[in-house]
């Protein structure tokens, strides 16, 4: 282990890469990644479909494969261009005889905070408290999870999310729901749908 004609392995360099991110990274605000899925050895089989596999090693020999997949969360697209440029960086400092690659899929675009967001923000607020359930207010987009409203962001004029079921230990294993708060949400989503209709209506 350890030797010029031997090196540091996939592993050594696989941990490497993922401290690295952790160091160089993890201190951007609204900036997130997440390494979900890893498997690493001598073998290493991996089914993208099932996102997992199986692997295998003996502890005496230097890994050969590894796989890991993950996630990424930020607050706009060029946030996003700034992350995946140092990552790539990150990963092309390989350990003595490893080699690394990795690759970005499309997945959830930025929802970017914007002034006609906060605009519909406060009018659902309003309709909060008309309904006597209390201001609501927008979170910090740290403690925001991903949402399909993202897909819409840059063909709608404004737009909220999170007018659904609350709960608690978010993307955790211990993550749940509360059933709840749904007659309430339903409520306010209906009355804000129906005074925004009327709007337009005009």
């Amino acid at each position: 282990m350890f030797k010029p004609e031997v090196g540091a392995g996939a592993i050594y360099e696989t941990s490497r890469i993922l401290y690295q991110f952790y160091e160089e990274l993890s201190k951007e605000e609204f900036l997130t990644f997440n390494p979900g899925m890893i498997l690493g050895g001598t073998t290493v089989k991996y089914n993208e479909n099932e996102n997992g596999g199986s692997a295998y090693g003996k502890d005496n020999v230097v890994s050969k494969d590894v796989t890991v997949t993950g996630d990424i969360r930020c607050i706009s697209p060029e946030q996003l261009a700034n992350a995946q440029k140092v990552m790539k960086a990150i990963v092309a400092r390989n350990l003595p005889k490893t080699s690394a690659t990795i690759e970005f899929s499309e997945g959830y675009p930025p929802f970017a905070p914007k002034d006609a967001n906060y605009d519909l923000m406060r009018q659902f607020s309003k309709v909060s408290q008309d309904l006597g359930y209390g201001e609501v207010g927008p979170v910090n987009p740290a403690d925001a999870g991903a949402a399909d409203i993202s897909f819409t962001s840059e063909y709608i004029k404004m737009g909220i999310d999170g007018m659904g079921m609350s709960g608690k230990d978010d993307h955790t294993i211990n993550e749940t729901g509360d059933l709840r708060a749904l007659p309430k949400q339903s409520k306010r989503a209906a009355v804000l749908i129906y005074r925004l209709f009327k709007e337009v209506s005009k």
